[in-house]
């Protein structure tokens, strides 16, 4: 048997494995939001035992998006008397400030606060923009939105009721849509791709090990955590991640509430799409190093199961992908010959069904996407927009190998906005 026969057992058999572990969460996931839309997510409270609430929404030059964002906390179905906003500009060079005062002079009834950071104690990423606002906010539970969502009005309430209901629930995160979704075809994709991994994926661990992560918007927190782990985590590119983390080892547990429904503007142009991913990698890869040595400790409880499952992600997964398009690579160009019968075709073919139906079991469960066009389009990912994880990942792991080395300091890559036409 030749080096290429092996490295491309390993890599059938490793992206099998993988897939294998994402279509038993996905089965997961499908029964919990199943039973969870048989409800609408509500556990009432009377209305004054609603605890105070400070919504966080850390911008950073956000003009083309943050009034949109604003009004629509605004119109929250919370008690008015019973949440204040309060929203970070951090060292923005555009016109959010002006927006802000804007805002604030139109609703004074309402509790808007806005601060604004300058280079010497902001503008260094999303992370040290929430401490600045949670040292301002009065909240017993602290909520967080970025800049560039509009979630329903009923979403809050749901998140708060609850978090208030189970004294181990540590947070409670909604679900995100893609608001802009018909912008291009990489918003399609990444619309396919939110619905199947933050929501699906997410619901699946939740419905079996009761762990999922902070998606870092759309969540309420409570006040006394934050204040016990000394704020979110400056160097973590992730913060949503990280936190998560110490949550659980604080020995809470995060719900997912998929009725808490947001929607946010994402990426319609390629270089801004990588370069958002990639921060997400290096945060999730740093989360990961950051929280290894918990794997075989089990004191840890499930939140090694996470760790393990970030670990697989970021070396089986990679790998066997780099190995299996290697091997397709040297095959096309008659610079590598694998003889392995019709078996190793039958299973990459049998894998291409089991990604196609496991994506399309996902948006089965949401109104408007089980349709043939979404049959296309997830098709058409596997063999372009999924492709692409691959180079995040190694450009995520050159940086933060050369930040290492350099000894760089970790910047934040914020995400840039468009005005949206629709």
């Amino acid at each position: 048997m030749t080096a290429a026969e092996i490295i491309s057992i390993y890599a059938v058999a490793a992206i099998w494995f993988m897939m294998l572990i994402n279509v038993i969460l996905s089965i997961g996931g499908y029964i919990y939001i199943y039973r969870c839309n048989q409800s609408d997510g509500h556990i009432p409270l009377p209305e004054d035992e609603y605890p105070m609430v400070s919504v966080l929404v850390p911008a950073h030059n956000e003009a083309l998006v943050v009034q949109r964002t604003v009004r629509a906390l605004l119109n929250f179905d919370y008690p008015d008397d019973k949440y204040e906003i309060i929203v970070i500009n951090d060292n923005s060079s555009d016109d959010t400030e002006s927006i802000l005062a804007g805002l604030a002079a139109e609703f004074p009834k309402n509790r808007l606060m806005c601060i604004s950071t300058d280079k010497t104690v902001g503008g260094t990423g999303k992370s040290n923009a929430l401490n600045i606002g949670f040292s301002a906010a009065r909240g017993s539970v602290i909520a967080i939105y970025d800049a560039d969502n509009t979630p329903e009005p009923q979403a809050l309430r749901l998140l708060v009721e609850n978090l208030v209901a189970d004294p181990k629930a540590g947070a409670v995160i909604g679900k995100f849509r893609t608001r802009n979704r018909n912008a291009s075809i990489l918003t399609r994709f990444v619309n396919i791709e939110t619905l199947s991994h933050q929501c699906m994926n997410q619901a699946g661990r939740f419905f079996f090990f009761k762990l999922c992560t902070i998606p870092g918007t759309n969540y309420v927190i409570r006040r006394s955590i934050v204040e016990q782990v000394g704020g979110w985590d400056v160097k973590a590119l992730s913060e949503d991640t990280e936190i998560s983390f110490r949550i659980y080892r604080m020995g809470y547990y995060i719900k997912q509430l998929p009725q808490a429904v947001t929607w946010e503007q994402e990426p319609h142009l390629l270089p801004v799409w990588f370069r958002q991913r990639v921060r997400w990698a290096k945060g999730n890869i740093y989360v990961m190093l950051k929280n290894f040595k918990y794997t075989f400790d089990r004191k840890a409880g499930p939140m090694r199961l996470d760790t393990l499952y970030y670990a697989l992600t970021y070396s089986i997964m990679l790998s066997s992908l780099i190995a299996s398009d290697i091997i397709f690579l040297g095959g096309i160009l008659g610079k590598i010959t694998v003889r392995l019968g019709g078996f190793s075709s039958t299973l990459w073919g049998m894998a291409i069904l089991v990604f196609v139906a496991n994506m399309m079991l996902t948006l089965s469960l949401e109104r408007n996407e089980f349709n043939l066009e979404s049959l296309g389009l997830v098709t058409l990912m596997l063999f372009t927009y999924a492709k692409l994880w691959v180079f995040v990942v190694i450009k995520a792991i050159f940086d933060l190998l050369m930040d290492a080395l350099l000894k760089r300091e970790v910047k934040w890559d914020k995400t840039v906005r468009y005005v949206e036409t629709e």
